[in-house]
């Protein structure tokens, strides 16, 4: 399942850090600080996939040389509290090979490069042999300047203005979005990434009447487990394996992270379903169209296969909407849902919306109303008889004969 991330830092010295030591971890190598006087060694880092600097056109020739670079870099600030590097973290889509993912690291450095005149020393990651398998990263280390032909020039305050940082770095999130899906769409992959917020894109989804896109968009981010609870998780992940049991999430941030994956495949395959219906529906209406009936009996024919393939039922057992009622059950026996908390109940209300059983629960009420309702008065009760209920308004005849005094 492709996601997304993409996280811009800094590298400041008021932190106590350097260019050439990130420069040199990022890419397994050993660069010796001409500003520090230390050297960085970094030369046994397993899991480098692959490093290269990319730098805008009539560049001096040390601007692609990683220890230069760097040093340049460094010697081009004077300030104690000096930004001397800013870094692009990606995250690499895993359903790609390796040569697709160094070739979109590559286009996203290059654009990064031709927008802002820096250079980019890029470093591909493997994941970690204690983290997640999918975990394909890429670091994008920029330098603050622009590099020209005499080499550091003005500052990019572009990315550092307020007014303006902002609104750059999200055109760039929007650029490695369709870097990543052009990539998916090559190999056959359907998964797409959005690089908007999930409110955006809920309400895109709520704009265009998309109910269970807009549902599965109900979430909270997933949160990010760190090395640390990763290497819990994995251990405990091994363990039940070798026990023959069940994997079950050991601490609190996996339980979250499982859940919303969960809930995301799930999502993804009650997508599918709906998909089906309307695929078998558009089938029944042209077959009906064709054999020469009319809109009416063609539209019929396409809510009875609709219908017919909605009352499948997967060989697994639980189909997808009675996991999707389970997932949001669980939720609502935490702490905070219930009358407090509305959300869970619109939550359902919008689902069975979704899924086709509000109007199928409307129609059996409206089936048994009659069943529930008094039986009306027998012709021969008498009208003063007090069980029957008045009407709320008299009938015109009724009105004359009392008039006249005929009024029995």
């Amino acid at each position: 399942m492709a996601s997304y991330h993409l996280a811009v830092k800094t590298v400041k010295r008021s932190a106590g850090r350097s260019a050439t030591a990130a420069a040199a971890y990022r890419s397994g190598g050993v660069i010796a600080c001409e500003r520090e006087g230390r050297v960085h060694d970094y030369s046994r880092k397993q899991g480098i996939e692959g490093a290269f600097i990319l730098a805008p056109e009539g560049a001096p020739d040390w601007a692609r040389d990683r220890a230069a670079l760097w040093n340049a870099a460094e010697a081009a600030e004077v300030r104690s509290n000096a930004v001397v590097a800013r870094e692009w973290e990606l995250a690499l889509p895993a359903e790609i090979g390796v040569e697709a993912r160094r070739e979109i690291a590559g286009a996203f450095a290059r654009a990064l490069v031709e927008r802002y005149g820096v250079a980019a020393d890029v470093a591909i990651h493997a994941p970690h042999r204690e983290g997640d398998e999918r975990n394909h990263h890429a670091h994008v280390l920029t330098t603050t300047r622009v590099v020209g032909e005499d080499g550091f020039g003005k500052k990019t305050r572009v990315l550092d203005a307020a007014q303006t940082g902002g609104p750059e770095i999200e055109a760039m999130r929007g650029v490695w979005a369709g870097l990543q899906n052009e990539a998916l769409e090559r190999v056959g992959v359907e998964d797409r990434v959005d690089h908007r917020s999930l409110e955006a894109q809920r309400e895109a989804a709520e704009e265009r009447g998309d109910l269970v896109a807009a549902e599965e968009l109900t979430r909270a981010p997933e949160v990010k487990l760190g090395p640390a609870v990763n290497a819990m998780e994995r251990r405990a992940a091994r363990e039940a394996e070798a026990g023959g049991r069940t994997y079950e999430p050991v601490t609190d941030r996996g339980r979250a992270v499982q859940e919303a994956r969960e809930a995301r495949r799930v999502f993804a395959a009650l997508r599918e379903e709906l998909r089906e219906r309307v695929e078998a529906a558009r089938e029944a209406w042209g077959a009906a169209r064709s054999e020469g009936q009319d809109r009416v009996s063609a539209g019929l024919a396409a809510m009875r296969a609709a219908l017919e393939k909605q009352r499948e039922v997967p060989e697994a057992g639980e189909g997808v909407g009675d996991r999707l009622r389970r997932m949001l059950g669980r939720d609502a026996e935490r702490p905070g849902a219930g009358a407090d908390n509305p959300k869970s109940d619109d939550v359902r209300t919008r689902l069975d919306a979704a899924l086709g059983r509000a109007r199928e629960q409307e129609a059996e009420r409206e089936k048994e109303a009659p069943e529930r309702a008094p039986s009306p008065p027998t012709p021969d009760r008498k009208l003063h008889d007090t069980t029957r209920q008045p009407s709320a308004k008299p009938s015109r005849k009724v009105r004359r004969e009392r008039d006249e005094g005929w009024e029995r």
